[in-house]
């Protein structure tokens, strides 16, 4: 068993100020393999005042010296990433191929991603006689869930870092260990005292504790919209600025014109990755009507098709789901989707054949889905996919933008102005055309209540930034004689 019950403060390890525990649940084996401590509003407190004092310096340190610290983590990061693979399979069951080449290389993709932003960034620059300076923002409060572990705190801490930020991070307590790994390489990168601190915990007694807290000035949170909408509460009476990552229920528009087999082979594996606990997956797939049954055809040849497993294990697709709770919800979604009457072409409810215990979900599609069904409006998180039949490209838009979420869109087309089109018609803050990969020096966030505020690249790194104007900076120039 794996003992991680201290909290990173202050540049040490220790105590919490009220003993409490829980244990990290493996959720291939449904066994406790580490216990970590459950932090409160006192915790919070030494953090955010190690973050304040931290501050008074961090801030005032030059761009080179930042920069060679990002280096220096970039360094440590990479000796160690093969453990940081190793920790998130343990801990939210990504299988290790996956967590190797996609969950753990986040770390290094937004180290890259920033340190090219810093390298050229303009903080000041001249508007007539008025400096117009972007300085960073203060303490800034971290609440990340257990999906994607390691970008999410990659994501945050990486530009925060860079723009002279200090920090409060509160990792998922279903997934923190990556979180205590993280904090060991910027440790030995030598990010100094106070700069980052770790507190473990749940919602309510730490990520409220963060969102509410007078002394810091952002606070940053990814997972559910229900929980964002609580930390917005929350955070609105100090009136710190808020950015949020939530949910999503991405239509994925594949059009009369595509490459249908690639394109849906494409999508059902895209929906899947991950154990489909990734918030911006192409869970809605929409094909025209007369390419429907054809399209349904092909995504039960690529589910039935896809292995489930050991997570450890060569060739296994698909790890489990990272919790109880998870794994009920989801097959009470999966449910509610036979219920409502939609067709069921493959997976369905229970574990896939040969597994008795696990948190391991069969890998499901839904076919003759109406956007009105639950399946289609819900976000599942899990591997299962909703296949909507749609007249034409009209059609296919208004379903596409008829959902609460907007956080990412697909198209997929033959002819690529066309999928252009499509694309700047679709309400979300990203959308992918013809399987392009995410670009880590963009910018990533979503419309609607898939939350506001952007992260990646300069976009990401000015949330972290405030704007002050300097008037009379340069005094006005006497006229010539």
């Amino acid at each position: 068993m794996t003992d991680t019950r201290k909290f990173y403060i202050d540049g040490r390890w220790v105590d919490p100020v009220a003993p409490r525990t829980l244990e990290v649940i493996n959720p291939a084996t449904e066994e406790a393999f580490a216990t970590i401590s459950v932090g409160g509003a006192a915790d919070v407190d030494k953090a955010v005042a190690a973050a304040c004092k931290a501050f008074e310096t961090y801030s005032m340190t030059t761009r080179e010296e930042r920069l060679a610290l990002l280096r220096r983590i970039v360094e440590v990061y990479t000796k160690r990433q093969d453990e940081v693979a190793a920790i998130i399979t343990k801990e939210m069951g990504a299988p290790l191929w996956f967590s190797k080449a996609a969950q753990a290389r986040t770390g290094l993709g937004h180290l890259g991603a920033v340190i090219e932003v810093l390298e050229r960034y303009t903080f000041e620059r001249m508007h007539k006689s008025t400096m117009m300076r972007r300085e960073p923002i203060g303490v800034c409060g971290f609440i990340t869930p257990w999906n994607w572990p390691i970008n999410q705190i990659a994501t945050k801490v990486v530009p925060a870092l860079a723009a002279g930020c200090t920090m409060v991070l509160k990792p998922s307590e279903v997934a923190p260990l990556s979180a205590h790994l993280w904090a060991e390489i910027l440790e030995e990168a030598g990010v100094p005292a106070g700069v980052f601190n770790l507190v473990d915990g749940d919602g309510a007694g730490v990520g409220q504790a963060i969102a509410s807290h007078p002394g810091v000035d952002m606070v940053s949170f990814t997972g559910s919209t229900r929980a964002g909408v609580a930390v917005a509460i929350a955070a609105a009476p100090t009136v710190k600025r808020v950015t949020q990552e939530l949910g999503g229920k991405s239509a994925n528009i594949v059009l009369d014109d595509a490459d249908l087999k690639r394109a849906v082979t494409a999508g059902v594996q895209s929906c899947f990755y991950n154990s489909g606990q990734s918030c911006n997956a192409p869970t809605r797939m929409l094909v025209t009507r007369k390419q429907h049954d054809e399209a349904v055809a092909i995504a039960k040849e690529v589910a039935d098709a896809v292995k489930v497993g050991d997570p450890m294990a060569d060739g296994v697709m698909l790890g489990p789901v990272v919790s109880d709770v998870q794994f009920k919800r989801i097959q009470g979604l999966i449910q509610k989707g036979i219920d409502e009457g939609t067709k069921l072409v493959a997976g369905g409810t229970g574990r896939p054949d040969g597994l008795s215990r696990g948190y391991f979900v069969r890998p499901t599609v839904f076919a003759d889905v109406r956007n009105d069904m639950t399946i289609a409006r819900e976000e599942v998180f899990g591997p299962v996919l909703a296949i909507l039949p749609y007249s034409d490209e009209e059609e296919a838009v208004r379903i596409a933008n008829d959902t609460v979420y907007g956080l990412s869109g697909y198209v997929q087309s033959g002819d690529i102005e066309r999928a252009r089109r499509v694309a700047k018609r679709i309400r979300s803050g990203n959308v992918h055309l013809n399987g392009a990969p995410s670009d880590f020096s963009a910018a990533f966030g979503g419309y609607k209540q898939s939350g506001n505020g952007r992260e990646w690249g300069e976009a990401g790194f000015e949330e972290f930034l405030e704007l002050k104007a300097i008037f009379g900076y340069e005094p006005p120039q006497k006229p010539a004689r």
